[in-house]
């Protein structure tokens, strides 16, 4: 059965409550929901990954992990400079298997890919974690260097926001190098991140076939649920911001078609997430 690699999970803000410094303020997303329409799609199985607005409070990820078992994986969010041995490996025993770096959104937006990924490494070496990224293109070649010499399993979000990039410039080319790398992963997720599309569910097309051609075996699916909002429509300020309405089943369907390959896109939704995430 398929794996969704990219999806957030938001609670009742009474119980799970926002960071203060968040962007905007999200509607809940529950797993319940989350289960609903995936299941619709065949896919019972998921990667839930720490979103911006609750900083490196890990309190709902950690009871989504307790609720789904062995369906399901964790990226958290932690300081490495505040975050002790202890609970770091209690973190990994109940699911984490990554560690997210996000220089894309919220307060920890921002430049030094570089210098904040050796310090996140350390902490996701001891874990036996990965460090997932969420960065521009720009960003991901400036810090491509150390990248390619982690000691950890790097993943990089949503096909490495390339855009307005593409494959064959020289920003493109150094992306594809780096992905190539043997502990270098790639996530195909939140295709609307990849287009000028604000809705869009097909992939762009050159990106898609550079990055399976460069890692087939290390390319991953994600439907980035429940569909964040653009940088452009969320308010500051911890303003509501709706989500992206956008039909799962759908996306599913534009992914798989846009592959072509059954073959390629049962390993990059099923086998390579199945090796990267040991479900």
């Amino acid at each position: 059965m398929p794996v969704d690699t990219h999806v957030h999970v938001v609670g009742d803000p009474a119980r799970y409550p926002f960071s203060a410094d968040r962007s905007y303020t999200p509607g809940q997303a529950t797993l319940q929901q989350l289960e609903s329409v995936a299941g619709q799609a065949g896919i019972n199985r998921f990667v839930v990954v720490q979103p911006s607005f609750y900083g490196t409070d890990n309190t709902l990820l950690l009871d989504t992990l307790a609720a789904l078992g062995p369906r399901g994986a964790g990226v958290a969010v932690l300081d490495p400079e505040t975050t002790g041995e202890g609970d770091a490996l209690r973190l990994a025993a109940s699911g984490i298997q990554g560690l997210r770096l996000n220089l894309y959104s919220g307060p920890g937006a921002g430049p030094g890919l570089g210098e904040r990924f050796r310090a996140m490494s350390a902490l996701a070496k001891r874990m036996r974690a990965h460090v997932e990224v969420i960065a521009t293109l720009p960003a991901l070649v400036e810090a491509a260097d150390v990248l390619e010499q982690s000691e950890v399993a790097v993943v990089i979000d949503h096909y490495g926001l390339p855009i307005p990039e593409r494959p064959g410039g020289a920003a493109g080319q150094r992306l594809l190098a780096l992905v190539q790398r043997p502990h270098v992963w790639m996530k195909l997720s939140a295709p609307y991140r990849v287009t000028e599309e604000r809705l869009g569910i097909e992939p762009d097309a050159d990106w898609l076939a550079a990055l399976l051609e460069a890692a087939p075996g290390r390319c991953v699916w994600g439907s980035d649920w429940p569909h964040t909002p653009a940088h452009e429509d969320q308010p500051g300020g911890g303003g509501e911001a709706p989500y992206r309405p956008i039909d799962y089943g759908a996306l599913v369907a534009a992914f798989r078609a846009a592959v072509g390959d059954r073959g390629l896109a049962d390993q990059v939704m099923r086998e390579n997430a199945l090796k990267l995430y040991g479900f």
